[in-house]
């Protein structure tokens, strides 16, 4: 059955890219050498209607299974949907083996709206940066993140965007410079291609506003 972000579909889960092979689950004698991940250990029955693992099962394979980020927006968009609470993965993964499995937990919130806010959040806070997410200002509506209470960042997934919707992002973004804010915005391939660029560029900008305070 599938599992692991193979099932991500069938859960409506948050994937940063589809998998190049299958995330399976199989028990032990009855593996094959086929072109697939293999999983084993389940937690809870599996769905009956469906070939794919319980949720819970799901999200732990990821947690053992994936990179951080991968892992990470799983598990948080089940989260958020209330689906999963991070102290029943908790509790599931013990010991030393797990560890690296228990550090992405750490990192799970609520509050994003996409995985291109959960992931740009993490790493803004991993470089120890306060962040709030979906920060409402007036005139401007809710911005997706803002850093040190005046850097707005905005994040857009969309490959191929609509003029209507870009001009009413620049008047967002123009009227809240106008209210002091400064605002930077992030697309798919800078959040998920190119973290520690967006990073740098951010820590730049908070930088300089730092020094000019300082002088002032």
């Amino acid at each position: 059955m599938l599992t692991c972000s193979s099932a991500a579909p069938y859960y409506n889960l948050w994937c940063v890219k589809p998998p190049v092979l299958r995330h399976v689950y199989h028990q032990r004698q009855a593996a094959v050498g086929d072109p697939a991940v293999h999983h084993a250990g389940l937690l809870l029955p599996p769905s009956r209607l469906r070939p794919v693992a319980a949720l819970a099962d799901v999200l732990v394979h990821a947690l053992r299974c994936l990179p951080f980020p991968e892992s990470l927006v799983m598990v948080e968009c089940a989260v958020s949907r209330g689906d999963m609470t991070v102290g029943f993965l908790r509790h599931r993964l013990p010991g030393k083996r797990n560890g690296k499995a228990r550090a992405v937990l750490d990192w799970v919130d609520r509050g994003s709206d996409s995985l291109l806010e959960t992931l740009a959040r993490t790493y803004f806070r991993q470089a120890g940066i306060s962040v709030q997410t979906q920060f409402y200002l007036a005139r401007v509506g809710y911005v997706d993140l803002l850093l040190d209470g005046w850097l707005v960042v905005e994040l857009d997934g969309r490959h191929h965007a609509e003029w209507n919707q870009v001009q009413k992002d620049h008047r967002r973004n123009n009227e809240s410079v106008v209210q002091g804010y400064t605002a930077l915005r992030y697309y798919y391939s800078d959040v998920v291609y190119h973290p520690d660029a967006m990073v740098a560029q951010v820590l730049a900008v908070l930088a300089r506003r730092a020094r000019s305070s300082a002088s002032g």
